[in-house]
Order: structure tokens, then C-alpha cells, then sequence
């Protein structure tokens, strides 16, 4: 029964979506619990880059900034949006308004639109989305200034949100496949990724979405390719994996799309539709949405 009227639940919120923009080179506009400081490169206090350390070392997300803020308000208690020095690993983070409903997203541009079919899909299952990534990077591949997912995660060159999320979301893949990562590199970092967000959010758990493509008989390719490598690796570290290596063809979206490997709007509603369809039977479905459910059944 409760499979049946999964897609009907989903449908409604795709117009109502409430969805927290951060990271991506965006980071918000910083407030600060110490209004005298001063910002450097979106954050507050002097920084300096982390290096994004070997795989088993401690890898928490941040810069290692020298200045401290003005830790005298709880951070439980600051306007969302400010910039907090976390006391705890010593790094900046991004305070949100309620970090118990929120997803954590790390992805690419199939992620960066404030209406793409990952944001979409996590809204629809409860959850408030904040975005960490950019268009153009992936496991291996960066862009521009923003360094690819671990390496951007360890300069601060976007920040992770404070506290303890319900879900983090590990989106991409089709940046390294279009630049000729391989498959050591892809899965040597994909690993590092995971280890670092396990460390910084023990308590969360965490899904990988693959990378969107044809089907490989109908020249998904390199992308197909990757998407498999991603379950594999998502598979040895017992982490619950969506495939979409073949949805474009299989769900008959190509004629959906805006070019070669992006969707218009009218396929990031469907896709959003189906990865959340996807996430609900993985068990994903936001607490705070099961439960209003649950006392609207009463």
C-alpha cells in the first residue's frame, strides 16, 4: 500500500519546494557572530588552505582559519547564514535554520540548479536541500577555483552546514568521465570523499546517486562506465547506490533534454520524480515527514 501511493506523495511538493542554497562557489551571505571582522574570500578571519590529507587521516570539511570569531552565542541561536567556527574541529561552517530536516548535497551541475532533479527529488521526500559543489567539478575533475569535491571540501572552497544532518547525498561522476579520469583516480578520491564526510557527520546517512546517461547499448559510453565504477564503491562502503547510468534511455528522456548530458525543465521534474520515488523505497524519506505522515493517518 505504501509503495502504491509513493509516486502520488511525491507529486504535490514538486511546486511547493522550500530548498537551502549553499555552497557552489555561493556561499551565503556570511553573517558573523562577530560584526567587527572582517571577510576574506567569503569567509571571516584570516585562512589558510587545508591540505586534503591521505586516505585514514582526519579529514574534516573547512579552512584552518588563524582568526577566531565570537563564539559567545550558541550557534543553535545565530540567524542562518552565519559563518561559525566550529570548536569541535576548529573549522568555519555555515549555520541553517534547521539542520534536523536538512539534506546535505555534494554534486555537480545535474545538482547546481536551484530546480534540478536531485534538489527536487530530496524536497519532495521532506527535506530542506543544502547544496555543496559546482558545475563542472566531480571526484577528480575541478573548475576553476573550486577544486573537485574533496579538495574543495578540505580549502573551505565551499563549507559544510554546522551540526548533525539526517542525510548527505553524494551526486556526479559525468565531469570525470568527459575528462578522462580513471577509474583509480575516480575511486581513490570517491573513497577519501566518503571517509571525510563519515568523519565530520558520524550520526548520517549517506546515499550515492551515480551518473546520468544513456543506456551503454544506446552510447552512454565513458559516463555508463563510471556510473557502475560508483556502485561498486558504494557497494564496498555498505552505502545504498542509485544508478541512473541508463535512465535517459530508459525512462525515455532524451527528448528532454537542454544538450548532450543536461536536462530542461521538464526532465529535472521527471527525474526528480523518479529518484525520489527510488529514495523513498531505500528508506530515505525524511524523519519529520514520516512522522507528520504518520499523525495525518490518525
Amino acid at each position: 500500500m505504501r509503495k502504491a501511493s509513493a509516486l502520488s506523495r511525491l507529486v504535490a511538493p514538486l511546486i511547493a519546494v522550500g530548498i537551502l542554497v549553499g555552497g557552489c562557489g555561493q556561499t551565503p551571505s556570511p553573517r558573523t557572530a562577530n560584526p567587527g571582522a572582517d571577510p576574506v574570500s567569503g569567509r571571516y578571519g584570516q585562512s589558510a588552505p587545508v591540505s586534503a590529507g591521505e586516505p585514514g587521516e582526519p579529514m574534516a570539511a573547512g579552512t584552518n582559519a588563524r582568526g577566531k570569531l565570537d563564539q559567545s552565542a550558541a550557534p543553535e541561536n545565530l540567524p542562518a547564514g552565519t559563518i561559525y567556527r566550529n570548536p569541535a574541529n576548529d573549522r568555519d561552517e555555515v549555520v541553517v535554520e534547521d539542520i534536523a530536516t536538512t539534506a546535505v548535497l555534494i554534486g555537480d551541475s545535474q545538482s547546481e540548479p536551484v530546480f534540478s532533479w536531485p534538489r527536487r527529488a530530496l524536497a519532495n521526500l521532506g527535506y530542506s536541500v543544502y547544496f555543496c559543489g559546482r558545475g563542472g567539478t566531480g571526484f577528480v575533475a575541478s573548475s576553476g577555483r573550486t577544486g573537485n569535491y574533496i579538495d574543495a571540501l578540505q580549502r573551505g572552497d565551499w563549507l559544510l552546514p554546522y551540526g548533525s544532518p539526517p542525510l548527505v547525498v553524494i551526486e556526479g561522476g559525468g565531469n570525470d568521465a568527459s575528462r578522462g579520469a580513471t577509474d583509480e583516480q575516480i575511486s581513490r578520491n570517491a573513497e577519501r570523499l566518503i571517509a571525510s564526510v563519515r568523519q565530520r557527520y558520524p550520526e548520517a546517512r549517506l546515499a550515492m546517486v551515480g551518473t546520468l546517461a544513456r543506456g551503454a547499448a544506446d552510447g552512454g559510453g565513458r559516463r555508463t562506465e563510471v556510473d557502475a565504477l560508483l556502485g561498486t564503491v558504494a557497494a564496498a562502503h555498505s552505502i545504498p547506490f542509485v544508478g541512473v547510468g541508463d535512465w535517459l534511455t530508459r525512462h525515455d528522456l532524451t527528448g528532454s533534454m537542454a544538450d548532450r548530458v543536461h536536462m530542461n525543465p521538464n526532465g529535472h521534474a521527471v527525474l526528480g520524480m523518479l529518484l525520489a520515488s527510488r529514495l523513498d523505497d531505500l528508506g530515505f524519506r525524511s524523519p519529520a515527514s514520516e512522522l507528520a505522515e504518520s499523525a495525518a493517518l490518525r
